[in-house]
């Protein structure tokens, strides 16, 4: 629990020990927390312990964990010294300091900024360090004070969206507001949140699986909120920038409206059964000069003449960034470095965003399927390489399906968006979570059609799937 295990595991395996050690024990698991009972001594007192825990997850240390409970399990360590393992692991201090964690931010948020939200170099710089920001906050100052961990979320994507108004509002179209302020909060996105509560709906685990997946959105949507609150906030403190920022929203609806031409009388329309139909009345056509139709990229503000470090990335960049962006991804949580199983990681998520990608462009727009194709590559790979490899399939799942996100959202969009009215984008926060929504269907289903597939060869796993 304290690493982050698959938590829809945890009932089944303290079962499974408590029947090889001989013990008359019971498990029940809630969230952030497991009530067991064991009967002891020869009187056979009943005794019920609670255990809390809130964690990170630590790819390296829950495999630590996992393997000093196979080995205790199958009598090739004692008890007593499994316990004592186990105590070193969790007195341990993290394999990463503070300082590499926060470049790993850095390098994620910027990787991210170019890949999936459209960003320029300068737009990664800027979401680099918001990100680079983010997690010193998260892991310094909100675990020193309980009062600033309730608030720690709310609040830095208010500073981060207030930055990236900011930088936008400068004359020239440096900075890309979309990008940043939908890069800079990528660390903080709820992907493993989704796995887990898709792992536990699929194990028929009802409660668990539903407060998880409840607390995802309603954590998206306090998310969207802080981010519409920063960029508000800025267009308050600098009246030009207001003024810029409505003014260009009202002249594009002008523009638009300037373009329509009506014309009056009878017209033939041709229907779905191909019988042309008169129809009288007014018509009005939209004449699209093409003016400015072909520098807005993903919300972004781009011109073939400018620079080239002002241009969205190249679409060859990826054979690179993606693997580099899976690597930091798997060193934040806590992997280590010199392992064989970090290349396992780095090739399931490649290979889950390139059935990302390539559905995404096939089907335009429909954020659950494309989650689903990449949620079927990774449970897929991810099961397959546990039969076959002897691995951990979880583990080796996590990295695949944190790239999921925000790769899914920005399929849907981006994590903000531009609104023309003040009562739009009040909305954003809601949009926003919809579109989690979404994204956290099409990893179940892909997850349980992968299971599927995996599942009907071969001897199966007793309640252990996407998992140990």
């Amino acid at each position: 629990m304290t690493f982050g295990a698959p938590s829809h595991r945890i009932e089944s395996q303290v079962k499974a020990a408590a029947q090889i050690m001989e013990l008359d024990a019971d498990c029940m698991y809630l969230p952030n927390m497991a009530i067991i009972s064991m009967r002891l001594g020869e009187k056979g007192v009943m005794r019920t312990f609670f255990i809390r825990a809130r964690g990170r997850v630590a790819l390296t240390s829950l495999q630590k964990v996992h393997q000093i409970y196979r080995n205790v399990l199958h009598d090739n360590l004692p008890a007593a010294s499994g316990t004592h393992a186990l105590k070193r692991l969790l007195l341990a201090s993290p394999i990463y300091n503070l300082g590499t964690r926060c470049f790993l931010a850095f390098m994620s948020a910027s990787i991210i900024c170019g890949l999936s939200f459209g960003g320029s170099i300068l737009d990664m710089w800027i979401s680099g360090i918001c990100a680079c920001a983010l997690q010193y906050l998260g892991l310094n100052a909100a675990n020193k004070s309980a009062m600033y961990a309730n608030v720690y979320e709310i609040s830095v994507t208010i500073v981060v969206a207030f930055v990236a108004r900011g930088l936008s509002s400068i004359p020239g179209d440096l900075f890309c507001y979309t990008a940043i302020s939908s890069a800079g909060v990528v660390v903080i996105l709820p992907g493993f949140t989704v796995l887990i509560s898709a792992l536990e709906l699929m194990s028929r685990n009802i409660f668990c699986g539903s407060v998880r997946i409840v607390y995802a959105i309603i954590y998206t949507l306090f998310l969207g909120f802080g981010l519409t609150i920063g960029s508000d906030l800025y267009l308050l403190v600098d009246p030009k920038a207001r003024k810029n920022y409505y003014h260009s929203t009202s002249d594009a609806t002008n523009h638009a409206h300037s373009n329509l031409t009506y014309l009056h009388g009878t017209f033939m329309m041709l229907n779905g059964s191909s019988v042309l139909t008169p129809i009288t009345g007014v018509l009005g056509i939209h004449e699209d000069g093409g003016k400015g139709s072909n520098i807005i990229v993903k919300g972004c503000v781009r011109d073939v003449n400018w620079e080239w470090w002002r241009q969205q990335l190249p679409w060859w960049t990826m054979f690179l960034l993606v693997p580099i962006y899976s690597t930091c991804s798997s060193l934040s949580n806590l992997q280590y470095w010199r392992s064989m199983k970090l290349l396992v990681m780095v090739f399931i998520s490649c290979c889950s965003f390139a059935a990302n990608r390539a559905s995404g462009l096939m089907l335009p727009g429909r954020t659950d399927i494309v989650s689903a194709a990449g949620a079927l590559v990774i449970g897929t790979l991810g099961n397959i390489y546990s039969r076959l490899g002897r691995g951990t399939a979880f583990t080796t799942m996590v990295t695949g399906v944190l790239f999921l996100v925000p790769s899914g959202i920005a399929q849907g969009g981006g994590v903000t968006q531009t609104f023309h009215t003040s009562e739009e984008q009040y909305s954003s926060g809601f949009s926003l979570a919809l579109r989690m929504v979404t994204v956290a269907a099409g990893v179940t289903i892909g997850l349980f059609v992968s299971q599927c597939i995996v599942y009907l060869f071969g001897a199966r796993k007793n309640a252990a799937h996407f998992a140990f």
